[in-house]
């Protein structure tokens, strides 16, 4: 068919589907092929006509065309197959069974044998990997998600999924040309044709006696023959995946869907039949987490390894990891799930205007004022951890403009206050010009990061999001725009203009790889913006034309916003976000509102608003209030509310400038629980399962008077050398002595914690019914903090695994409730390739991926790619030699590994590819450690040679190097592992060398703290950060553990060996590393020499480990109290 034939089949299927002819439309896409309906192919597959969603299909696939169009088809007849199981129609299951899934038997028996024994189940949820399996409506929407990332990545599809951009009525027009230029032709025209046929060509004159449904036309611009060409109202019908669309692409689908983006899209999709993160799926169209983003900016990274998957044969396409299908992830509609009863109420001293929970630690709250002051509260003790005042850090930079007005009003307000996802930095927008960036290192620690001056006038809005893989802050303001600024330098990368009125919010979204910012302005106009600076590319109107913000859910599958226009009349709505439409109107709201009305999300379920002096709560899925309340009065007319992450805390503000902490059921039980742990930890007692060290207690010898566990803390001061330093930290210790006495004074306050005996803590030895007793040198919790993964020095990994009880109502990993080794039901292990290689001298390494489905892992011989749910080997790569000697996926894309070897390269390998990237060189001898930073786009490498390497990931130059400076009066041995960890904020380093701890800033790795052990404990073994990077675990060859506050380096709790092993005088025992718990942050495990790991915790009643030293007076951490401090402790 020519090419000019195709566009003529797109211009019929545009007139048809004008013309409501839906049935005809349908058939002409799959009969030409031509156009694949994708938005038509989601409805039929959520209402489960399956037998129109494969012939649909087949007009453009058939099943042996390629491997994505098998598991395209085959995710189809697997949903039928489960259905028909769900409905106890094992008839009708046998039949999908043999007739329609028997296909792929020759592809992969396993798979098909396991299918099929799927029948012998009563309940197909009995197989681990379907237990999760939800309802038929959320299990097809799965599936949907899955089977639409394949078709994008089908390059049968490729040209398919577009329809050409036309003008609406395009057939018509075109038909009116030529008629009118047949008018033109006519000898003598007449003024007012009536064209009654297009079977023959119009003419006028004497035949038109014989043709008396002919007439004569004067001009198309005068009269048009078919009528006006209407213009685009609204979007049109078939979102946006149809294919009638006005001429400048009006869907959000459409005009995200450039060649460019489209191929970059595809590009991401499954390579292989990988098993599916639900979770991941859940969120899909985004398909962010839930973290968060959110703003949950979870990372523009895809969630799956996307690989080329490869047996004997080349290609196995349907591996029998395909099975897992999830819930929705929705909870429950009850009322009771909903923060209702008052805990408390907070006097914050001037009219709240923002507020943002902390997206880990859930009980902090950061709050912004009208009178220009932020604060943040510390929900469990009910205390204001920091507070600000409204001051610009370097007027002489501002321009003259704000320079005056700040000279003749030094006020602002504040209008948004907002975290970055990961809690590590927060913004606030001012209502002059200015906003600031803060780095939050815990506690009360808040350190000046950025100050921008950002608009002329007002900054409305401030958030962040993640274009091109960095951290960035989206702003706007009176001056009509919105602008895009890297988190990092300041430097402005975007800039937004079309508004024609103040741009009043801003909400960056992502589906898929491709990132976007909604706009909204005072006018009510909603815009839409890729990072391209081309302009918008969807632009309506909010209902009632108010000024409103929006909102997604939390799995960033659902858009919502809330508005107050002029007149006081509120909207919230659901919008149809392909379409620009509105989906659902939210009934409830009142007429005469005096500022706008606020609103939040959370749990894919509920919206919250402050409305008429009341919180009002809607369920999603219904447009009528679900429960309204009076947070036992107080309010104001329009309060301000917002939800903490897990949904299970409100903060609502209160008309006597204060803000009421609303809770549902396990709120309270998590504060109350945490309010008891904090108020025990802090009574003055001597129990016998603890000893704190006084200072008057020690003698002149350096021993305390009366020790009864093991070497005290003070023992080290008569032992460790002092730590040699720079010059340039010699000059830091210098510059600033008053800050070291300071800290000297307070360490006098400070008490040491030593456990010792068993009872002293809580620890629990994991079961494990195997007989070996290999050395567990790799260990980590999964991220889900559900389990623990170790890897044995026999190349075999364990996973235990914490099933939810009346004891642990989450199911996360305890000392306090022993779980089970877990294996699948096939019994197989995950043993690395360890085929010529010796173990006793292989390094081993592991790396997880951030949704816990993969584990990438080597023992010296290949890298294994292991499927978490099957334990099956996915791939193998890389064989020695070179051995690998340290793995770790990248942050924003699970399909890059970055693996350090042992001839000191680094090799950047795309795993979806199967090939290598880049090649790195810096070290001299083999690569111990690797950590990537989010913020500051960096790989910081170490090796055995001492030496820190610090790599863009943008072009992978190296930028900087630094030697480990070794502890004087101690020599390291030859090949020591050096190991680097990045603190939560992502820019301070931890180093650990069996010498010492060290405290590096990237990405110029100065060197801000070292540490060193005591002789009597023998060398460093491993060391990590707690997950709120607040403590340091350390572990030494005695066997002891020494607990650290990070921000300091100074000990505050030693726990020895006794207090966790059993005695034995004929064996030494000692941890060979220590993993630290992914939420909980007093929790942590470790792997030991004789083939153990155990799970250690504090007391209940101390709910911490032991007492943390004051916080240094100043911005952050310097070398001066570090190494005065050092020395006092050791």
């Amino acid at each position: 068919m020519s090419y000019l034939s195709r566009e003529l089949v797109f211009l019929i299927l545009q007139f048809l589907d004008e013309e409501k002819f839906k049935d005809s439309v349908h058939r002409l896409e799959l009969e030409s092929g031509f156009y694949f309906n994708m938005r038509y192919f989601e409805e039929i597959v959520i209402n489960g006509e399956w037998e129109e969603v494969v012939k649909y299909l087949s007009g453009f696939t058939k099943v042996e065309d390629n491997r994505y169009s098998m598991k395209i088809f085959f995710e189809i007849q697997k949903q039928k197959y489960l259905e028909a199981l769900d409905k106890k129609d094992r008839a009708k299951a046998v039949e999908i069974l043999m007739k329609d899934l028997k296909v792929f038997s020759g592809f992969n028996e396993d798979l098909f044998k396991e299918i099929a024994l799927l029948l012998t189940l009563e309940n197909f949820r009995e197989n681990e990997q379907l237990s999760k399996y939800g309802d038929v409506k959320a299990a097809r929407g799965i599936m949907l998600g899955e089977v639409k990332k394949l078709i994008e990545a089908n390059p049968l599809f490729r040209d398919k999924l577009t329809f050409p951009n036309l003008k609406t009525t395009r057939l018509r027009t075109l038909i009116n040309q030529s008629l009118n230029w047949q008018h033109q032709l006519c000898k003598n025209p007449k003024l007012n044709p009536d064209i009654k046929t297009l079977f023959v060509d119009h003419c006028c004159g004497p035949s038109q006696a014989a043709q008396p449904n002919i007439a004569h036309v004067p001009s198309l611009a005068a009269n048009p023959l078919l009528g006006a060409v209407p213009k685009p109202v609204g979007f049109p019908p078939l979102g946006a995946h149809g294919p009638f669309q006005s001429p400048l692409p009006t869907n959000l689908t459409g005009w995200m869907a450039s060649p460019a983006l489209a191929n970059a899209s595809a590009s991401t999709g499954p390579l292989g039949l990988v098993p599916p993160n639900i979770s991941a799926i859940m969120k899909r169209p985004r398909t962010p987490p839930a973290n968060t983003p959110a703003v949950d900016y979870q990372t523009a990274d895809s969630e799956h390894v996307l690989k080329r998957t490869r047996t004997s044969d080349e290609v196995n396409p349907v591996p029998v990891n395909v099975l897992p299908i999830g819930n929705s992830g929705q909870s429950s509609s009850s009322s009771e799930d909903l923060p209702k009863a008052v805990l408390m109420t907070l006097n914050q001293g001037s009219s709240v205007k923002s507020m943002d929970f902390h997206p880990i630690q859930q009980t902090l709250l950061l709050v912004g004022t009208n009178a220009g002051e932020f604060l943040i509260w510390d929900l469990v003790s009910r205390e204001r951890l920091a507070q600000k005042n409204f001051k610009v850090w370097d007027l002489g930079a501002c321009s003259k403009p704000l320079q005056a007005a700040l000279t003749n009003d030094y006020t602002a307000s504040i209008n948004r206050v907002t975290w970055t996802p990961d809690g590590t930095f927060f913004g606030v927008a001012y209502s002059k010009n200015i906003m600031q960036i803060y780095s939050y290192h815990g506690g009360g620690d808040i350190r000046n990061h950025l100050e921008i001056e950002a608009h002329s006038g007002s900054v409305n809005d401030l958030a962040f999001s993640y274009p091109n893989k960095t951290l960035s802050i989206v702003t706007c303001g009176d001056d009509m725009l919105i602008k895009v600024w890297n988190a990092v330098t300041g430097e402005k990368q975007n800039q937004f203009k079309g508004h024609e009125a103040p741009v009043y919010s801003v909400r960056p979204h992502f589906k898929e790889n491709i990132q976007f910012v909604f706009s909204t302005a005072t006018d009510g106009n909603i815009k839409a913006w890729l990072y391209d600076n081309t302009g918008s590319r969807l632009d309506y109107a909010a209902p009632g034309h108010s000024p409103s913000t929006m909102a997604y859910s939390a799995d960033g599958t659902r858009l919502f916003s809330c508005g107050t226009n002029k007149d006081g009349q509120s909207f919230i709505v659901e919008w149809n976000e392909s379409e620009g439409a509105i989906k659902r109107t939210y009934n409830g709201l009142g007429k005469r509102a005096n500022r706008p009305v606020q609103f939040d999300t959370t749990k894919n379920r509920y919206i919250v608003a402050g409305d008429e002096w009341l919180v009002k709560y809607w369920n999603m899925d219904n447009a009528n209030v679900l429960m309204v309340i009076d947070a036992e009065g107080g309010l104001p007319a329009s309060p301000c509310v917002r939800f903490n992450k897990e949904g299970m805390l409100l903060a609502v503000s209160t008309s006597d400038n204060g803000i009421k902490i609303l809770a549902n059921p396990d709120g309270v039980k998590v504060l109350r629980t945490m309010e008891k742990r904090s108020v025990d930890a802090s009574r003055v007692t001597t129990p016998s399962a603890v000893k704190h060290i006084q200072p008057s207690e020690i003698t002149p010898s350096g021993a305390t008077a009366n020790a009864t566990g093991g070497p005290s803390i003070m023992d080290r001061a008569t032992i460790i050398p002092p730590i040699a330093m720079t010059s340039s930290e010699t000059q830091n210790v210098a510059d600033r002595p008053a800050i070291g006495d300071e800290v000297t004074d307070r360490s006098r306050m400070w008490k040491v914690t030593e456990i010792s005996e068993p009872s002293h803590c809580r620890f629990l030895r994991l079961p494990d019914n195997t007989s070996s007793a290999m050395r567990v040198t790799r260990l980590i919790y999964t991220n889900s903090g559900l389990g623990v993964l170790a890897l044995a020095t026999n190349a075999v990994h364990k996973l235990w695994k914490w099933q939810k009880s009346d004891h642990i109502s989450t199911g996360k990993a305890t000392a306090s409730v022993a779980p089970q080794i877990w294996q699948p039901p096939s019994g197989i292990l995950m043993i690395n390739d360890i085929s010529d290689t010796s173990t006793k001298d292989s390094i081993a390494s592991f790396a997880l991926s951030k949704n816990d489905s993969y584990v990438a892992s080597t023992s010296g011989g290949k890298i294994s790619l292991f499927n978490m749910m099957t334990f099956k080997t996915m791939t193998t790569f890389m064989p020695p030699p070179p051995a690998a000697t340290f793995l770790a996926f990248h942050p924003r894309d699970n399909n890059i590994i970055a693996i350090g070897m042992d001839d000191s390269s680094i090799q950047i390998y795309n795993v979806r590819v199967d090939e290598v990237k880049t090649k790195i060189k810096g070290h001299h001898k083999r690569i111990t450690g690797l950590a990537f930073s989010n913020v500051l786009n960096v790989l910081v490498s170490s090796g055995a040679d001492c030496l820190l390497c610090v790599w863009s990931t943008d072009g992978w130059e190296k930028q900087i190097s630094r030697q480990l400076q070794i502890p004087g009066g101690r020599v390291a041995a030859p090949f020591a592992d050096t190991h680097v960890q990045f603190h939560q904020d992502q820019t301070h380093l931890l180093v650990v060398h069996e010498t010492q701890i060290a405290i590096f800033e990237a990405p110029n790795l100065e060197c801000l703290k070292q540490w060193g052990p005591r002789e009597a404990s023998g060398a460093i073994t491993h060391a990590a950060y707690s997950c709120d990077s607040q403590t340091i675990y350390v572990t030494f060859e005695d066997g002891s553990i020494d607990i650290l506050t990070a921000s300091t380096l100074r000990l505050r709790c030693r726990i020895s060996s006794t207090s966790y092993l059993p005695p034995n005088p004929n064996s030494r025992v000692y941890p060979l590393v220590v993993a630290a718990h992914p939420s909980e942050p007093n929790q942590f495990a470790l792997g030991l020499t004789d083939g153990g790991v155990c799970v250690i915790e504090p007391l209940e009643s101390e709910g911490k480990w032991g007492s943390s030293p004051g916080a240094e007076n100043g911005a952050g951490p310097t070398a001066s109290a570090a190494n005065t401090t050092d020395q006092a402790q050791r």
